[in-house]
């Protein structure tokens, strides 16, 4: 896989791991009141939903990883699979909550799609006639 997918699936995956902190441990504290801009009894009242979201994006940090790690064969379906995913929750995010949304969440995942379809485009012709040659 390419250097530039793997950094970008490893942001998503940092990011995607501290969303799931913020909102499984820290979601009545005052800086994650400050940071999603909601009072102190609305985060009260909707701290179980906070939870199950959060373990959501621990899903989704989990998937950017298993891309990484995945064998070969099997990194770029499942790249483009979280990758896709993340993206369409940033842009429903970025649209129904926040416009930063959508910079945080839906650009780098745009990004990790267009590296890891480009980088089967480039790279695959070339890799498929080096094998072709046995390397020469």
């Amino acid at each position: 896989m390419h250097i530039l997918v793997v950094v970008l699936l490893a942001v998503m995956a940092l990011e995607h791991v501290y969303f799931l902190y913020l909102e499984m441990f820290r979601w009545t504290s005052p800086a994650t009141l400050k940071a999603f801009g909601i009072t102190a009894a609305f985060a009260e009242e909707s701290k179980t939903l906070a939870a199950n979201q959060g373990l959501y994006n621990g899903f989704l940090a989990a998937g950017c990883l298993w891309a990484i790690l995945a064998p070969p064969e099997l990194q770029q379906p499942v790249a483009i699979f979280f990758a896709s995913c993340i993206l369409i929750a940033g842009i429903y995010g970025g649209v129904t909550v926040a416009r930063r949304i959508l910079y945080i969440q839906a650009l780098p995942a745009a990004l990790c799609l267009i590296a890891v379809l480009l980088s089967s485009v480039i790279f695959a012709p070339v890799i498929l006639s080096l094998s072709k040659d046995g390397g020469a």
